[in-house]
């Protein structure tokens, strides 16, 4: 059953990121699976407006001023009668956002309920709850996901500090990591298709100490990303290889530190820095080292690492987030977010490289059998079956004791109802003061919108042309495409009868 989807956030391509690098990928699946999928970001230096990318994928560069590492100043109101727009233009069904320090995806959450839509949201980072901009962020992300469909967590971790922080039902986030395009990060020196040559067994070939070791790093240059424990660490342990060489790579208010380091222990020679790097360059950068370290101090995922490994490096990482459920213990060397320990782990990983007894030769065609776009499109596209109703309860959290409680508190479809009452029930419970501030902002949002439909009748604006669909992936046998084809038609009868009724307010008969 096709749907047309909307992804939204504020981060997305040309900067580089793995939450950028997420949207695509799984927005490219899920039109490979049959379904329509636009993009809604702000504008970027040079890009405006409607852009195509390939597979058809259409991107809205909305003008919104930026105030911060690229998020958009909050406004809450003014992007509602663009959205609205976009919205109807696109016929849009399901509302997906990501990242909770986007202010789009905030909004676009709220917009969407008011407008009768289903809402996903899909979390991307770990926060704290003692200093105040943790519990500012917080306190937005409950007001977020308070009227939510479902929630998505790209790790275990994510799952436990996202329900935490907005006071979430755990049954109602689904954990769905990231993944990677294995074919583009390919080693250096990995043969054709076809060949065996480079898994043949038998030791890999030693490093000698007189070989130089070089180990990598793509990171924003934030604190976050332990910037500071990098430059701590680099003197460090080039004191205790002379050897070692680092490729730096990426941008950030780090890098005048990080450049200040180097000319105070005269590194020039040893460190090379490479600015900012483009998505498709990353793994020409990867392939030129052994190592690939990553001293973060927090982490939600760590797609980079994984990309790293795809690529045949051996990963040296701190044990933060989610970080440990990534990749398997025998392709990375875990540190605390120390500088002592991290440069005991690289050097714990220089020597095991050096003794020949990390096979970094196997490590692309393992990564490409754990992670998969296909996999992640195929499991969000199930998440948007059980908001839909497409999926009863039970079939949705597949027999989950708790399933009949969730659904009592849904209706008897499982799924968020739209009536304003209902939705000003669930914002009050935010909070003292916060709750009825929430309840002021969803009573105007929705005057706001009836203003629109007066104003601005859907009659108005021309609907938006849809690039040709793909037809979905038939994995069932010729004797059952008949049935099957009959079952499918009901159930999108079903859904769209569903959802005509609620956008008018009325009663389900399932």
């Amino acid at each position: 059953m096709p749907y047309n989807i909307a992804m939204v956030c504020d981060f997305f391509f040309p900067q580089p990121g793995g939450v950028e690098s997420h949207i695509y990928q799984l927005s490219s699946k899920l039109i490979d699976r049959g379904h329509k999928v636009i993009i809604i970001t702000h504008a970027y230096a040079g890009r405006t407006g409607i852009r195509y990318l390939t597979n058809g994928l259409k991107v809205y560069h909305v003008p919104f001023f930026v105030i911060y590492r690229e998020t958009t100043f909050p406004t809450v109101f003014s992007f509602f009668p663009i959205f609205r727009s976009i919205m109807i233009r696109e016929q849009i069904e399901i509302v997906h956002g990501h990242a909770s320090l986007s202010n789009l995806c905030i909004e676009a959450i709220l917009h969407g309920r008011t407008m009768g839509l289903r809402t996903v949201f899909t979390d991307h980072s770990l926060f704290g709850f003692a200093d105040a901009g943790s519990i500012l962020t917080n306190k937005l992300l409950k007001f977020a996901l308070s009227d939510i469909d479902h929630v998505i967590c790209v790790s275990h971790t994510c799952k436990e500090n996202t329900v935490l922080r907005a006071s979430l039902d755990p049954l109602m986030v689904s954990v769905i990591p990231n993944a990677v395009v294995a074919e583009n990060f390919r080693p250096l020196s990995q043969l054709s298709p076809g060949t065996h040559q480079r898994n043949a067994p038998g030791p890999p070939p030693r490093i000698s100490p007189q070989d130089p070791i070089t180990i990598v790093v793509i990171s924003r240059l934030f604190y976050n990303k332990g910037t500071d424990l990098l430059i701590a660490a680099i003197p460090r342990i080039m004191a205790l290889d002379l050897n070692v060489r680092f490729i730096i790579a990426g941008s950030g208010p780090k890098a005048i530190d990080l450049e200040q380091m180097i000319e105070r222990n005269v590194l020039q020679d040893q460190v090379e820095l490479l600015g900012p790097v483009r998505h498709e360059e990353v793994r020409d950068v990867m392939v030129r080292g052994h190592i690939y370290l990553h001293p973060s101090l927090t982490e939600a995922f760590g797609t980079v690492i994984v990309e790293a490994a795809s690529c045949g490096l051996y990963v040296v990482c701190t044990r933060v987030g989610g970080i440990p459920e990534v990749l398997p213990g025998h392709m990375t060397e875990f540190a605390k977010p120390e500088e002592d320990d991290i440069v005991a782990a690289t050097g714990r990983a220089i020597a095991a490289l050096r003794a020949g007894k990390v096979r970094t030769e196997l490590f692309h065609n393992q990564v490409k059998q754990m992670y998969s776009w296909t996999d992640v499109a195929q499991r969000t596209e199930r998440v948007y079956d059980g908001i839909s109703g497409v999926l009863s309860p039970d079939q949705f959290y597949q027999g989950v004791g708790a399933a009949g409680a969730w659904t009592a508190t849904r209706g008897r479809a499982g799924v968020q109802s739209f009536a304003l009452i209902e939705r000003l029930k669930r914002y009050y419970g935010c909070g003292i003061w916060a709750g009825k501030l929430f309840c002021l902002c969803v009573i105007v949002d929705y005057l706001l919108y009836v203003v629109l439909e007066i104003f601005a009748p859907r009659s108005r604006i021309d609907l938006a042309r849809n690039w040709p669909r793909k037809e979905l992936p038939d994995t069932n046998t010729k004797s059952k495409d008949t049935d099957m084809t009959k079952a499918e038609s009901g159930i999108t009868r079903k859904r769209s009868a569903r959802q005509r009724r609620e956008r008018k307010g009325e009663p389900g008969d399932d």
